[in-house]
Formats: structure tokens, sequence, C-alpha cells
């Protein structure tokens, strides 16, 4: 396992163990965030533990075009009861993803320097969210890394009903309409599968990565 220094470097994905853990330390400077990105790879730790940085083997991605939408769900949008917005409130966005409960899971990888790391790359235009309101409360929402031809999505929260799914439905509609390649899910969920998602090798999830 690569253990990361001062220089900004990440070894090959093809490194990483059966895990999916390439590197292990270093920090979450912009920088050295935004060549994890483009170099495959996504920092994922507890609070309190060294930074780890992942590279999984499959890895979930959603193919624009095979977004699943329910009859259900369906019914939802065309009632038009949530408003959403792009990148209108990210810093809301990403602390609401840190405080939300999560079955099986005891508190939150999001830690406070995370969020003051994203919330750097979004000044600069790299991170991006996915606002859902309704009557002008901020109710659900979605956060990720903007690559230009893959959008890496990192972390979703609800606080009502079927709010996150609004927000993932129409990101997916964004990048499509912008030509984005490959939405980025990185690891399996059920959740996720449901609306379409599904588990590639590492190889070919690079190969897109690497072809704008």
């Amino acid at each position: 396992m690569y253990y990361v220094r001062e220089e900004l470097f990440f070894p090959p994905v093809s490194e990483a163990d059966e895990e999916g853990i390439l590197a292990v330390g270093g920090d979450l400077n912009p920088e050295r965030l935004k060549l994890a990105y483009k170099s495959g790879v996504f920092p994922w730790f507890n609070e309190g533990e060294p930074i780890l940085w992942w590279a999984p083997d499959p890895r979930m991605v959603l193919f624009l075009d095979e977004l699943i939408v329910s009859k259900s769900m369906r019914n939802i949008l065309n009632r038009n009861q949530f408003k959403v917005t792009l990148n209108k409130s990210f810093k809301e966005v990403i602390s609401n993803c840190q405080k939300i409960k999560r079955d099986g899971q005891n508190g939150t990888w999001i830690s406070n320097e995370m969020i003051d790391a994203y919330c750097k790359l979004n000044e600069e235009g790299i991170a991006k969210s996915i606002e859902v309101w309704q009557d002008d409360v901020l109710v659900g929402g979605l956060y990720g890394i903007d690559l230009g031809h893959v959008f890496c999505g990192e972390s979703m929260f609800s606080k009502v009903s079927n709010a996150s799914k609004v927000a993932f439905i129409a990101l997916v509609n964004y990048l499509e309409k912008e030509n984005y390649k490959l939405l980025d899910c990185q690891v399996y969920n059920p959740h996720l599968e449901s609306l379409g998602c599904r588990e590639i090798d590492r190889e070919e999830f690079m190969f897109i990565l690497e072809n704008k």
C-alpha cells in the first residue's frame, strides 16, 4: 500500500488491494483532491483516522441512458411539488449529508475538514450540488465532483420522501443534456441499483475517465 507524502502523486489504480484501498495518509488539499478524482481515486475514511484513498474494482456507475424512473416517481415529478436548483447552496447540502442518519451507520464519514475542503473545490467550480426545495425549505440534495465528462457523486440526503431521488434524477437529466459520459457512484448499494446503476470493471471505468 502506498503512503501519501507531500508530493502530489497517486500510484496506478491497479495497485489497490482487494478491498479497493490504494493509498493511506496525506491531506485534503484541493490540488490533491483534484488529482485523486482525475486519477480514479476518492477519499473515504472515518473522522480521527488516517485518510484512505480508494479505487475499488468493480466500480458502481450509471450510464446516463440506463436511468430507471418508476411510474410512481414519474407521477411525483409531474406534480411539481419540488423545486430543483443547481449549485445554489453547496455548503448547506454537504452539511446536511454530514448530519443525516443512515441505516446501519454510526455517525458519518463527512468530517468538518472534508466539508472545508469540498467547499474550496466548490469555490473553484469543481465540486457542485443539486438542491431540492419544498415550500422554500431545503429537503434534499446531493453533491459531487465535476470532471467535465464524468460526474463523481459523493453523497446525498433526504428529509422528506423521494427528495434524494428527485435530486438524482435531476442530476442525470442535466448530465445527459450536457453530454457527459458517466455518473460515478463509487461502490454498490441496492438503492443505486434500483435507479439503474451497475458495476463495471475498474479497467473499463478508467478507460472512460481517461478518454474525454
